[in-house]
């Protein structure tokens, strides 16, 4: 119990010029958390950013081959409908994690006409150091929350997804693979 209360005396408050008035707030535009997903975004991804930057790589490069790792056979047409992006611009990406070994594209076992996408050795290790420099992150803010937190995160990240794509984006994560780098599961 005595935990519980430390962290409530350690969570983060906004500053008094950041609280809007109730009656005031349903006019206002949500500033304070349109900025707040601002920086909270800039901070997480540059994590990421700052490790890929040694790789040569960028956002695009992280998100094709966190996709691919956590499922390996993933279709490019999946991956297509999963990142939003054009067949054009994940060619692009996919070329050079190809062409540096990160990625393999392979006929399809069912229809020889769909490539699917595995990652190799060299990309399941990025892939998950990249995952472990992010979850050190979210491990650090949860340590100075409640302990419902990660569940009320989890609601709240969803129900921002589009409403047309929250139960499809839920049952993929839901569904993600566990990586196993060098044969061992995490």
């Amino acid at each position: 119990m005595e935990s519980v209360s430390r962290r409530k005396n350690t969570e983060p408050s906004l500053p008094a010029a950041a609280r809007i008035a109730p009656a005031q707030a349903e006019a206002e535009p949500m500033f304070d958390l349109i900025e707040l997903l601002f920086f909270a975004y800039r901070d997480f991804v540059g994590d990421a950013d700052r490790l890929l930057e040694s790789y040569g790589f960028g956002r695009a490069h992280h998100r094709v081959l966190h996709f691919v790792s956590r499922r390996p056979g993933l279709t490019i047409a999946e991956l297509l409908d999963i990142l939003k992006i054009t067949k054009q611009s994940l060619n692009r990406v996919l070329k050079e994690l190809r062409d540096k070994g990160y990625v393999e594209v392979r006929a399809g076992v069912i229809d020889r006409r769909q490539r699917q996408l595995y990652p190799t050795k060299t990309g399941i290790n990025l892939a998950l150091s990249i995952a472990k420099l992010q979850t050190q992150r979210f491990r650090r803010v949860f340590g100075h929350l409640q302990k419902n937190a990660r569940p009320d995160a989890i609601a709240f990240l969803l129900a921002m997804i589009d409403p047309r794509e929250q139960e499809k984006v839920a049952t993929l994560v839901a569904s993600g693979a566990r990586l196993k780098p060098l044969g061992r599961e995490l």
